[in-house]
């Protein structure tokens, strides 16, 4: 009887250190995976990493809105994580609005090929920001043109009043154009883009 309770008394304490040893273990992953993604972060802000300011997309946006500033950062992931990290921040903005972001084959009129990317808000003093991940290096359009399948990269940013009458700061109650450029088919005018680039583009080619 005192050899059975001994044996018994041998596997608990074994399958005790069992699991305490998995337990460790799966400290010992979590940790690493933090390591990793902390690895990820240092490394975001090395030469992976694109940045440029956009610049008022017509005289009378910049007459109306003369302290007007934008700034992207892209950070180059996509290689490493199937993504990159956009991020846009803006300044000098009517308060309170909403304005939409897009990527795109030409950065003023007529536009090219566009992608809808995301929206960002302004606070109570025209400053407001957000972050995007998708990909944006090698992002590209793709259609048919003529029977032939074309593809054209999106290598050019440009962002717009989401709502026609965002802009009627600048041109008066109801005379500004309404425009494509938001979800639901109506916009404003292109606040800001990035023409300044040409005749070369601040995003990289594929």
């Amino acid at each position: 009887m005192r050899s059975q309770v001994f044996r018994l008394i041998c596997v608990i304490a074994l399958l005790g250190g069992l699991v305490g040893a998995g337990e460790v273990s799966a400290r010992d992953d979590d940790h690493d995976g933090d390591d990793r993604e902390s690895q990820d972060s240092e490394h975001d802000g090395s030469e992976n990493e694109v940045s440029f300011d956009l610049a008022p997309s017509n005289a009378d946006i910049a007459r109306c809105l003369p302290h007007l500033k934008a700034h992207v950062e892209v950070d180059l992931r996509t290689a490493r994580k199937g993504r990159d990290k956009f991020r846009i921040e803006a300044s000098g903005l009517p308060p309170n609005e909403e304005f939409t972001v897009f990527l795109l084959e030409i950065p003023g009129a007529p536009f090219g090929a566009a992608e809808y990317i995301g929206d960002f808000s302004t606070d109570e003093h025209g400053q407001g920001e957000n972050t995007f991940k998708l990909i944006v290096e090698e992002a590209f359009s793709s259609t048919l043109v003529n029977g032939s399948r074309v593809r054209v990269d999106l290598n050019h940013v440009g962002f717009w009043f989401a709502d026609p009458a965002g802009d009627d700061v600048c041109f008066g109650t109801g005379k500004g154009p309404v425009t494509p450029f938001d979800g639901d088919n109506e916009a404003g005018v292109q606040a800001m883009n990035s023409a300044n680039s040409l005749p070369g583009a601040p995003l990289p080619p594929p």
